[in-house]
């Protein structure tokens, strides 16, 4: 494991590890960037002088979600994905910070890093409120902005969700297959069609290792509410033209809830995506990589 960064320290940078432990041939991370909250791993696709996009992923998942998007928009973009601290490839460690707070702090940082004042930016589910708070709190510009089944509106957190969050200590005490059993038929839940049984193990393998079996119950524990509570007044200062993508049979987040989001940020569109649950990157790609597409322009 990597020195722990406290905060206050600002030093950033991007190497090349000598692995990125994935563990899977065909997605790797292979540049690290040193935050305050731990070292994250993350990686570009495309031609260096294409127009730019981020895919931001969501909770318990890391950026191999994205990969089917992310390879078909690279043909005509460059395209960065990363996995938020705590998750996926990114180091976790005991008492580290991974709220949305410190996510949404990590981003405006790596479009320094990055180099990309104004990149178009697709995000899902936590990875919206990241977006968001990094747009409205920390002054991140964004070209245009693609929402996907954000978390953005209260009230959230499935009871699963709180029951997990408010018993963390006692969850983390589980054996390591009980834990594993319950981290697959969680992550199972997001998708309507059902997972692939090999996306599923890449899924879940990240919360499967000692330190990772911690980590998953930290990133619940430590988020809540208040995170959308303090931006969600907010949403008519959104600035770029937003695109709402939301899967039709999405039991995690009510569809609902992208028509009352479509409704609180200024010219937003909203693309419903049938016969898709809250994984849409799994249950549809090519519906959402076309809306994507259409979209960014």
């Amino acid at each position: 494991m990597s020195d722990v960064r406290r905060p206050g320290d600002r030093e950033l940078s991007a190497v090349s590890p000598p692995g990125t432990g994935s563990g899977d041939g065909d997605w790797h991370l292979d540049q690290v960037f040193r935050s305050p909250y731990g070292d994250v791993r993350w990686t570009a696709l495309g031609e260096g002088d294409a127009p730019p996009v981020i895919l931001v992923h969501g909770t318990p998942f890391s950026s191999y979600v994205w990969r089917g998007p992310a390879r078909a928009l690279a043909r005509d973009r460059r395209v960065y994905v990363w996995d938020l601290a705590g998750y996926g490839a990114s180091q976790k460690f005991t008492g580290q910070d991974v709220t949305l707070r410190a996510q949404a702090e990590i981003l405006p940082e790596l479009l320094c890093h990055w180099d990309l004042p104004e990149p178009d930016v697709v995000a899902h589910d936590f990875g919206g409120c990241v977006a968001l708070r990094a747009h409205l709190l920390h002054g991140a510009r964004f070209r245009r902005l693609v929402l996907v089944d954000p978390v953005a509106l209260a009230p959230w957190g499935s009871p699963s969700y709180r029951l997990l969050g408010e018993h963390a200590e006692v969850f983390g005490q589980l054996p390591p297959e009980l834990h594993e059993a319950l981290v697959r038929a969680y992550v199972s839940s997001a998708s309507h069609r059902g997972l692939h049984p090999a996306v599923l193990d890449r899924l879940v393998a990240p919360w499967c290792t000692e330190e990772g079996r911690a980590a998953f119950y930290r990133q619940i524990a430590q988020n809540g509410q208040r995170f959308t509570d303090e931006i969600q007044g907010k949403y008519g200062q959104v600035e770029p033209p937003v695109l709402i993508c939301w899967g039709g049979e999405d039991t995690w987040i009510p569809p609902e809830r992208g028509v009352e989001l479509a409704g609180l940020i200024p010219g937003a569109e909203l693309r419903m995506i049938e016969g898709a649950g809250h994984l849409v990157q799994e249950d549809a790609p090519d519906e959402l990589t076309a809306a994507v597409v259409d979209f960014l322009g």
